[in-house]
């Protein structure tokens, strides 16, 4: 019988889904550890809110896709140890999500500080 769902267990699942990340995958890890202070700095930042919403939103692509290209190597583990074409292609696939989303993130937050910079408004912040 499946469980019955809930707000609150879906949460659940949800937080411990986090967690596991957090736990077991260290590129997710090394990727909080720079999307971290780039949320803090982007709150300083003087930028237009509509910016600012951009440049949180390109970071947490990037945690979104790995989330999704974990899950999507633990059900291509899941289904089979041995080396498989198409498993690899799934694997390579997801991983190429994830490079583009880093690639995003980097060249938004650079036109967005390049424009800053341009308007002098960077070095007003030190």
């Amino acid at each position: 019988m499946k469980p019955k769902y809930t707000l609150f267990s879906n949460a659940k699942y949800a937080f411990e889904g986090l967690l596991t990340m957090v736990r077991n995958e260290i590129s997710f890890r090394i990727e909080l550890c720079i999307i971290l202070p780039l949320l803090i700095i982007s709150i300083f930042l003087p930028i237009s809110l509509f910016e600012h919403l951009f440049l949180v939103a390109v970071l947490f692509l990037i945690l979104i896709l790995e989330c999704v290209n974990s899950a999507i190597e633990a059900c291509v583990d899941l289904v089979t140890n041995d080396f498989a074409p198409l498993a690899k292609i799934a694997k390579d696939c997801a991983s190429a999500g994830v490079f583009l989303s880093v690639v995003l993130a980097i060249l938004s937050w650079f036109f967005v500080l390049l424009d800053l910079f341009d308007k002098n408004k960077l070095w007003k912040l030190f």
